[in-house]
C-alpha cells in the first residue's frame, strides 16, 4: 500500500505548491515513509513526479472510430483544453520548465505522453486523406503542429485563456486549406499546410 500512499502524497502536494517547492522529504512525511523508499523506486524528485503523472494524471482517453477525422480532432482538442484547466495543466508546465535544467524530463514527457498522442492524430489526418475528407498532399506533421502547438503556447504563457471556442477556432483555421469541399484558393500562404511539390 505504500505505492498507493507515496503517489497520493505527490498528487496532493502538487496541488498545494509547484512542482521546484516539492521536496523527497515532504513526500516521504505525507505518506509516511521512509525517504530510502522513495529513492529506491524513483532517484529522483522528477522521476517520482514523472511517475505520479503517468498514473494519476495521463489516461489516454478513448475516441469513437466512427467518427470523421475532423470530429475526431474536435473530440481530442475539446479534451485537451479541459484537461490542461486542470492539475494536469499545472504539472506540465512545470514539468517543462524543469525540463529546462534536465533534459531527461523533456525526453520521458515527449516518448511517453506527446509522441503517442501525436501519433493517434497524424492517424486521423491520415484517415480523413485516405477517405478524401482532406487533401491527399496534407502535411499531417505540419497539420497537427498547426492545431496543437497553440494551446501550449498559452498554457506556458497564459496571456490568455484556453476555452473550447478557442480550440474550435484553431481547427477552424488550421483546415481552411485542406478540406476537400472548399473551393482553392489563390491567397499567399494557403499551401503552407500542404507538401511542396516535387
Amino acid at each position: 500500500m505504500s505505492h498507493v500512499a507515496i503517489m497520493d502524497a505527490v498528487y496532493e502536494l502538487l496541488r498545494e505548491k509547484p512542482a521546484r517547492d516539492l521536496t523527497m522529504e515532504a513526500v516521504a512525511k505525507r505518506a509516511n515513509v521512509g525517504k530510502p523508499t522513495l529513492y529506491k523506486w524513483w532517484p529522483t524528485k522528477a522521476a517520482l513526479i514523472m511517475a505520479m503523472f503517468h498514473e494519476r494524471l495521463d489516461r489516454p482517453p478513448e475516441f469513437p472510430v466512427m467518427l470523421t477525422a475532423e470530429k475526431a480532432l474536435r473530440a481530442k482538442m475539446r479534451r485537451l483544453i479541459h484537461v490542461v484547466s486542470g492539475l494536469f495543466g499545472k504539472v506540465v508546465r512545470e514539468l517543462i520548465a524543469e525540463g529546462q535544467s534536465d533534459p531527461d524530463i523533456l525526453r520521458e514527457f515527449y516518448e511517453q505522453h506527446v509522441s503517442l498522442r501525436r501519433a493517434a492524430v497524424v492517424e486521423d489526418i491520415e484517415r480523413g486523406k485516405a477517405t478524401g475528407e482532406f487533401s491527399a498532399d496534407t502535411n499531417a506533421e505540419l497539420l497537427v503542429d498547426a492545431i496543437v502547438a497553440p494551446v501550449y503556447y498559452r498554457l506556458l504563457l497564459r496571456f490568455a485563456p484556453l476555452t473550447e471556442k478557442y480550440g474550435n477556432d484553431l481547427i477552424d483555421q488550421a483546415l481552411v486549406g485542406v478540406r476537400t469541399k472548399q473551393k482553392p484558393s489563390t491567397r499567399k500562404g494557403r499551401s503552407g499546410l500542404r507538401r511542396k511539390s516535387q
